[in-house]
């Protein structure tokens, strides 16, 4: 396999790489190439993207943590397929999600509105089952494409078991690339759709967090127990309960996982209705 411009061995802090702003040293691995790749998860590995909805401890994590950049962020050929009429698309792991959003909507393809606004990679948004209420991107899924045991496989939706923020990958497995297929539409009525998702997404803080930290409970929103507990504005250190929206955790600037730690379980020990942590937790 060819050699790459791939950063090998880069110690560097996650806080740098998570929207959250915490989280300690690791490993970073830049990969470019599906060459990069193969090298990269010789040894145990992990995978960020935009490092939403993660909590990465202030110890960091002792495996090599892979980046997908380069070949894996197609976001010019997914633009151009669109432009060229395209319904159904492959899309590189690494591309940013709400680009593709924006894409398809100015294309008038419909099928990921209800994801707009979540700051995510297209791969980490499948591996999560991200969305809100209006959609979730499993909605416009088709097939994904992983690295895994030294190759490339392709899986169907329905090999994921796709749930509420929830995937089933083959351990071990790397999402490379996903295939969408949208539904014809216009520019204007995805428009529409997406003003209503971003409507909804209007009290939600401007200010660094992870996204909800919670997972909703089955018919109730956790920002409403959250609220109703007398919690919004509650602080520890640096990590503050959002006056906006009470499933949202805010760093004023300074906060420490252990900071995050203890909010969320002074919330879970304070809401009458047992709380799911909604983020992935690196030795958190």
């Amino acid at each position: 396999m060819p050699e790459s411009a791939m950063t090998v061995g880069e110690v560097t802090p996650l806080a740098r790489f998570t929207t959250l702003g915490v989280g300690g040293p690791a490993e970073l691995w830049r990969v470019r190439t599906l060459a990069d790749l193969a090298r990269a998860t010789e040894a145990p590995f992990r995978v960020i993207g935009a490092g939403s909805n993660l909590l990465v401890g202030d110890a960091g994590v002792d495996e090599r943590v892979v980046r997908l950049e380069g070949d894996f962020q197609t976001m010019k050929d997914a633009a151009a397929a669109l432009e060229e009429g395209a319904t159904d698309l492959w899309v590189g792991a690494g591309t940013p999600l709400p680009g593709l959003v924006r894409r398809a909507q100015r294309t008038g393809r419909s099928g990921l509105e209800g994801t707009l606004g979540i700051p995510a990679m297209v791969g980490g948004a499948v591996a999560m089952n991200a969305g809100t209420r209006y959609g979730e991107i499993g909605d416009a899924l088709r097939e994904v494409e992983v690295w895994l045991d030294g190759a490339l496989h392709v899986l169907d939706r329905d090999d994921l078991a796709l749930g509420y923020r929830s995937c089933t990958l083959p351990k071990g497995a790397v999402i490379t690339r996903a295939r969408f297929a949208f539904t014809p539409s216009t520019p204007e009525a995805v428009a529409a759709a997406m003003a209503e998702v971003d409507a909804a997404r209007a009290g939600q803080p401007k200010a660094t967090s992870a996204g909800c930290a919670f997972k909703n409970p089955a018919g109730d929103s956790a920002g409403r127990l959250i609220d109703r507990a007398g919690l919004k504005g509650l602080r520890v250190g640096d990590a503050m309960v959002a006056h906006e929206h009470g499933n949202f955790i805010v760093n004023l600037g300074d906060a420490t996982a252990a900071d995050v730690l203890e909010l969320l379980e002074t919330i879970q020990a304070r809401v009458d209705v047992p709380l799911e942590i909604e983020w992935e937790r690196w030795n958190a």
